[in-house]
């Protein structure tokens, strides 16, 4: 079917499986999207909640309604006029449960002689495959031999042929794995693994072998023409994207593949045959476009006096990446190490230049400056380490060195888990810049910045605002923004309640007000449970592999108290009841803008509807499909709705915008930013996309101080229009704003 229109993505999942999203299909249809785009499908660990530990790469998730279940969701696919995208996994594999994953339980059983010895990224030097797995040191003692197998309780492993004999003990001492206390792994493991997640096995993809064993399956629905296009997941964590990527187009020439790639600020995208990124840093400047830069210095002054931190977002994050370079990723760091052989310092200069390096990783000859970057920067802050920093660049700039290689992936890794997962949390200035693919540093994006990203981004790649990976949905940010509104007021509530509280974490206490405030009305339970997370990703007062059970106690009292205390929780609920009106205009205001600027939109499924979700597993809670379907039955039934609690306006937007684009596709070819002129212009974004004309408001709350649009108008094309929205006609070369947004903040202007 060609490069999607748009796509729905839907979390695919045994709560939801194929035949579920099957009978989705005529309503994906008549919102107006062109491709259902899933999460992975290829067998996962049993019991997985999102797909990404693959442990069979041949043949459909039984969970998921395996074969039969994909066979009917192409069918139903097909019949509604729906091509499908499908997200694949290349760079590791699920091990959680050995005996689900085949080639990890052969290479278990028969070490380096296995058949799939060469499928896992394993140093072999250190003699046996170290498995973290034990709940301490002693618990090898718990190991039990029976039906052939080593079993510590739940968990069952391999033995290989002929060490069946003796005590469990014994037996265990004669395998080609160790199972060791699972604290050993951060430090001691040695096979690559995604991130800091030993249950998941770096795959090496780059071997001809494995790649073709791995994709067989994805390929042959491809070849059946039931595959329009694929998702790849971490290409970052690969040996060489980009050759991985060149096999993959040639396996698929005619396939839409986008990468999850995530782009700093100013980042290009490497010469890939790729149609794009997955989209994260057109949100950035989507979603900034509606925050009020001026804010900036009063949210400073205000996590100041909560926290009495002076440290800039560069001093922390170059902390929590060499933290997590030498602590959470200690292994790699030490394989690294290896590599580097008689230099002088190597550990600590690895981790310093990885804690330095700008931007995700290299491609390397591609991305040779962000190492020069990090080697200057490296040098003021070590200057004693000069030579050996010298010596470890001569060799990391070196494309085919196995250190700069190993390198590569090892500084992707450092800056996820360094600050996706670390700093976002810590940093709880204005957290709805701490969004994956964000800068937390840069306070909003201006409309003359987003009309020059614009007009140089990948036509074909996606867009995005809400995905399984965002720290919280669209709508909470879009709430959130308008806080940048009024910081002053939002200041004073903030000390209030947090001197209130009596909490003893002022930053973390910031994280739950905004939190709350975004989300609400939130069950309590979902708050408990996010702020539970937050906090030990933040791992200041607790941690994962050390939780602080009175500290964790303390903060669950706290959420306790957001609805317990009458008085507190009647503040929280009409404070944010006072700016939801704000966070809807905000809310439509980005989601026409995502939907009909250049690139490829995706709608994260529910998100046609306000969804105030907040990191995952929240934003994987089941989507009501039937209200959601009856409530568009009724748009296209004639009803013009309110902007309410509802969300029916935002499902009149997205689908009215989606079939836009399905629809008149020459429409949207181009880019050209709309001049807007009078004394409300800063509070309008608009463009041209060809035919297609987009206009939404933004800084709500800042346009009602000032009296509203007044005389402030609108240059267009001198023709005439229609406005998909309320399908009034407009014509001439200049409108009232007044008159265009006087039942919604946005405007799709369509030419006739």
């Amino acid at each position: 079917m060609g490069t999607p229109a748009s796509t729905y993505r839907v979390q695919v999942r045994p709560g939801f499986d194929l035949h579920a999203t099957a009978d989705l299909a005529g309503y994906l249809a008549d919102l107006g999207v062109s491709h259902c785009y899933t999460a992975p499908l290829l067998t996962a660990v049993p019991g997985s909640s999102h797909g990404y530990d693959v442990a069979d790469h041949t043949k459909v998730n039984p969970e998921l309604g395996g074969e039969e279940g994909r066979q009917r969701l192409v069918a139903a696919l097909r019949e509604a006029g729906l091509g499908l995208v499908v997200d694949i996994v290349p760079n590791h594999a699920g091990i959680a449960d050995p005996p689900s994953n085949p080639a990890w339980w052969d290479v278990l059983k028969h070490g380096r002689d296995s058949a799939y010895a060469t499928w896992f990224d394993i140093d072999w030097t250190r003699g046996r495959l170290l498995v973290p797995v034990l709940g301490d040191a002693d618990a090898v003692n718990d190991l039990e031999f029976k039906d052939g197998d080593l079993h510590y309780f739940a968990h069952r492993f391999p033995v290989a042929p002929g060490t069946g004999e003796g005590t469990p003990q014994e037996i265990h001492d004669r395998q080609h794995y160790e199972l060791v206390d699972w604290r050993r792994g951060d430090t001691e493991l040695n096979y690559r693994r995604f991130f800091s997640i030993t249950t998941l096995a770096g795959l090496r993809v780059e071997e001809p072998a494995v790649f073709e064993a791995t994709h067989a399956e994805i390929l042959r629905w491809y070849a059946a023409g039931e595959l329009d296009g694929i998702r790849v997941d971490h290409p970052d964590g690969l040996r060489d994207p980009g050759d991985y990527l060149r096999r993959l187009h040639r396996a698929a020439p005619d396939a839409w593949i986008v990468v999850e790639k995530i782009l700093e600020t100013g980042e290009q995208l490497p010469d890939w045959p790729v149609a794009g990124t997955t989209g994260y840093d057109a949100m950035r400047e989507v979603c900034g476009l509606f925050i009020d830069p001026a804010a900036g210095p009063a949210f400073t002054a205000l996590d100041h006096h909560l926290t009495g931190r002076r440290t800039s977002w560069a001093e922390l994050t170059h902390g929590t990446k060499y933290a997590a370079a030498t602590r959470l990723l200690a292994a790699e760091l030490n394989r690294l190490s290896k590599l580097a052989g008689e230099v002088t310092g190597a550990k600590q200069g690895l981790a310093e230049l990885a804690a330095d390096f700008p931007v995700y990783r290299s491609y390397l000859p591609d991305g040779a400056r962000h190492l020069a970057k990090a080697r200057s920067e490296a040098g003021r802050r070590r200057p004693g380490m000069g030579r050996g920093l010298d010596a470890l660049t001569a060799r990391l700039r070196n494309p085919v060195d196995e250190l700069a290689v190993r390198f590569q992936q090892f500084t992707g890794a450092v800056m996820a888990k360094g600050v996706e997962d670390t700093a976002y949390y810590r940093w709880t200035r204005f957290v709805a810049l701490n969004e994956v693919g964000g800068d937390p540093d840069r306070f909003g994006v201006r409309p003359a910045e987003f009309h020059t990203a614009c007009a140089a981004r990948a036509p074909e790649g996606m867009t995005a605002l809400s995905t399984h990976d965002t720290k919280r949905s669209e709508d909470v940010r879009a709430r959130l923004a308008v806080l940048s509104e009024a910081p002053h007021e939002w200041a004073s509530r903030v000390k209030r309640w947090t001197e209130v509280s009596g909490f003893g974490d002022p930053s973390t206490a910031h994280l739950l007000w905004q939190s709350a405030v975004g989300a609400w009305p939130i069950e309590r339970e979902r708050l408990k449970a996010y702020m539970e997370k937050a906090a030990r990703e933040a791992g200041t007062s607790t941690s994962w592999t050390a939780p602080n059970t009175e500290f964790e106690q303390a903060l669950s009292t706290l959420v306790d108290r957001v609805y317990d205390d009458s008085e507190l929780c009647a503040e929280i609920a009409e404070f944010a009841e006072s700016i939801t009106f704000s966070g809807w205009v905000n809310s439509l205001g980005q989601k026409l803008v995502q939907l009909a600027m250049p690139g490829i939109p995706d709608v994260y499924q529910g998100t046609e509807l306000w969804e105030h979700s907040l990191v995952d597993p929240d934003n994987r809670r089941p989507v009501d499909f039937a209200a959601r379907r009856e409530l568009l039955a009724r748009i296209d039934g004639g009803e013009l709705p309110g902007i309410d609690h509802s969300g029916a306006a935002k499902m009149l937007v997205t689908s009215r915008t989606l079939r836009a684009r399905r629809d008149r596709p020459e429409l949207f070819t181009g880019y050209t930013p709309l001049e807007i002129e009078g004394p409300a212009a800063a509070h309008a974004i608009a463009f041209d996309r060809g035919g297609a004309c987009v206009v939404a408001t933004r800084l709500p709350m800042g346009l009602s101080r000032q009296g509203g649009w007044s005389e402030t108008s609108l240059k267009l094309p001198d023709r005439e229009y229609i406005d998909s929205f309320t399908g009034r006609d407009y014509s001439g070369a200049r409108l009232s704003l007044a008159e265009v947004l006087d039942t919604y903040p946005v405007a799709l202007l369509i030419r006739r």
